[in-house]
């Protein structure tokens, strides 16, 4: 039955649209079906920049919509972060992603290393750099070949049908993902292709965002951690924990280092570049470096950092040079906490530039943070820094962290600090178990921020480890000295070091009688090394020159030098003290 053209029948095109050709609905209904697939994969796919993560979503996404159970293959290389090599037959992958509709598939577990046969068409796709249809796996005799007895468990198990795509993006081929039907879905078809080389393409795209992030990542981290330290510090004063913790966002420009001191004492120095990434770590180990620099002169603690105020100062203005604008260029911000322990004294001078407070455990757990004057962070210049002086008793723990540790988006400042307090809070810990415990409390599984953590429990030089002996300003009284100094020596049982150690007390203290002024004292302590000070009111530091034949003197402090391991000029409020270190037998 027909309709003439202009007659007005009610209904007719309803009935047109609803009867229409025959399969229009059913096409109509997986078209729909497929752009709503692909609008979820690119809500879904990349939420995060692990590659590991981005793989599992594409099969998250397409299980069981698209496909039975899917696997995707990837090169180390991309896990690492490094950029793949060509990918071929024999390319040796790692299954890192498997969704699967049950468990009882025989397809590689997760984490094996897959190595595709050559007739396979994984391996066909990857050479030629084309999608692979595999409608009957059962007719599919180079699939079989890669390994007869689990192509069988996996036919019997009712997987039927495949589609393999290589996932490339950017030129590069970075890996492959395989889609499998089972028994009671229909074949892959050439639309269901065409279908898989879209998710392939947008899933490729992310994982190599996510690739590129870590090595990005991997670099700056091993960047710092290159810069960080190492090992055991070599001093006595303290002993000492520590623990850095980069942030899942990225790499960060905390610090902490132990810095051996003259006269048997230790610096402690935790620090924060702001900012995530290589810029941030590497301002961190410019900072780093020059707080070495500057220990190595002896400055006091507030010096210290008045001179690493005017260094991040410069750093930031392009040290003289015309700075371009860049996101990297400047140091939005640095803090820092410095702290200077005497284990002679067992007294303690701290000094902050925009830091979290440190927190001081007595032997008896008592915990107590230390009311620091606060002061702007690095590179704002114009305030002074003030230092607090402590008296610590033996045994005490003295805890340095960046903020990190305390201050999140979920937490503030105050009830971070209130939580560090309570788990301070215990007598006798050893500081490698503070360590863990801190971080076992106050950490998430996965921190914002990094953090840097210095647990550092005082030791005290014993009294009998350290001879000190006011010197008359009196030529003549030296000889009496050199005696002191071997009667010492052979105390502590340092007969070898007696005419090493006679002599280079002997020609300090005849310089300090000579060129001095005000009280002079000379001090042995016997450390991890014997350490000989001299100590005068004088402001004036001694230069080591070479004498020419003819001078009569100048060649005492060059014979030190040349005698000891170390050796240096610290200035006090009351004058200098030159200071020795000899090593022990």
């Amino acid at each position: 039955m027909g309709v003439a053209a202009g007659t007005d029948a009610p209904g007719v095109d309803a009935r047109l649209l609803l009867l229409g050709e025959p399969g229009v609905g059913r096409l109509a209904l997986l078209a729909r079906r497929r752009l709503e697939l692909l609008h979820d994969a690119g809500v879904r796919i990349g939420t995060t920049l692990d590659v590991t993560r981005t793989a599992e979503e594409l099969a998250e996404v397409t299980v069981p919509r698209f496909a039975d159970f899917v696997a995707v293959d990837l090169p180390d290389a991309m896990l690492l972060g490094e950029e793949p090599g060509p990918l071929g037959a024999d390319t040796p992958l790692r299954r890192v992603a498997l969704g699967a509709v049950h468990e009882e598939s025989h397809l590689h577990a997760v984490g094996d290393l897959v190595r595709y046969a050559p007739s396979t068409p994984q391996a066909r796709g990857l050479e030629a750099r084309q999608s692979m249809l595999e409608p009957v796996l059962a007719a599919a005799g180079g699939w079989l070949a890669q390994d007869p007895a689990r192509g069988g468990r996996i036919l019997a198990a009712g997987i039927h049908s495949l589609v393999t795509v290589p996932l490339r993006a950017r030129g590069t081929t970075l890996g492959l993902v395989s889609f499998y039907r089972s028994d009671k879905t229909a074949p892959f078809e050439d639309d269901d292709l065409s279908l898989a080389q879209e998710l392939a393409g947008r899933a490729a795209i992310c994982v190599d965002n996510a690739r590129r992030y870590t090595r990005e990542h991997n670099t700056a981290l091993a960047l710092q951690r290159s810069l960080l330290p190492r090992g055991r510090s070599e001093q006595s004063a303290v002993e000492v924990a520590y623990r850095y913790l980069p942030a899942q966002a990225g790499v960060g420009g905390d610090w902490f280092d132990v810095i051996p001191l003259s006269g048997a004492r230790v610096a402690l120095v935790v620090g924060d570049v702001v900012g995530h990434g290589l810029h941030a770590a590497a301002t961190m180990g410019r900072l780093r470096t020059a707080v070495h620099n500057f220990c190595s002169l002896d400055l006091p603690p507030d010096d210290l950092l008045t001179h690493l105020d005017d260094l991040v100062g410069r750093l930031d203005r392009g040290e003289g040079w015309a700075a371009e604008n860049s996101p990297d260029s400047g140091i939005v911000g640095a803090t820092c906490l410095y702290a200077v322990y005497d284990p002679v004294s067992r007294r303690c001078t701290l000094t902050r530039a925009g830091h979290p407070l440190p927190a001081v455990v007595d032997p008896d757990g008592t915990v107590t943070f230390v009311d620091l004057p606060s002061a702007p962070p690095l590179g704002l210049g114009g305030m002074p820094f003030e230092t607090v002086e402590l008296e610590l008793a033996e045994g005490s723990q003295l805890v340095l962290y960046t903020d990190g540790l305390i201050e999140d988006r979920h937490r503030d400042i105050d009830a971070g600090l209130e939580r560090l307090a309570a788990v301070l809070a215990q007598a006798g810990r050893p500081p490698e178990e503070t360590c863990e415990a801190v971080l076992d409390a106050l950490l998430p599984a996965r921190p914002s921020d990094d953090v840097a953590l210095l647990v550092a429990r005082t030791h005290a030089l014993d009294s009998d480890r350290v001879a000190q002996w006011d010197v008359p300003s009196d030529p003549a009284a030296v000889s009496r000295f050199r005696a002191a100094v071997t009667e010492q020596l052979a105390a502590w049982g340092l007969e070898e070091l007696s005419f090493t150690a006679e002599l280079v007390a002997s020609e300090l203290v005849t310089n300090a009688i000579r060129h001095a002024t005000g009280p002079v004292q000379l001090r042995l302590l016997r450390d991890r090394a014997l350490i000989c000070e001299v100590s005068d009111g004088s402001s004036t530091s001694p230069r080591l020159r070479r004498a020419k034949n003819e001078d009569e003197g100048g060649r005492g402090l060059f014979l030190v030098a040349q005698l000891t391991e170390r050796w240096g000029t610290r200035y006090t409020p009351e004058g200098k003290i030159i200071w020795t270190e000899l090593p022990l037998p």
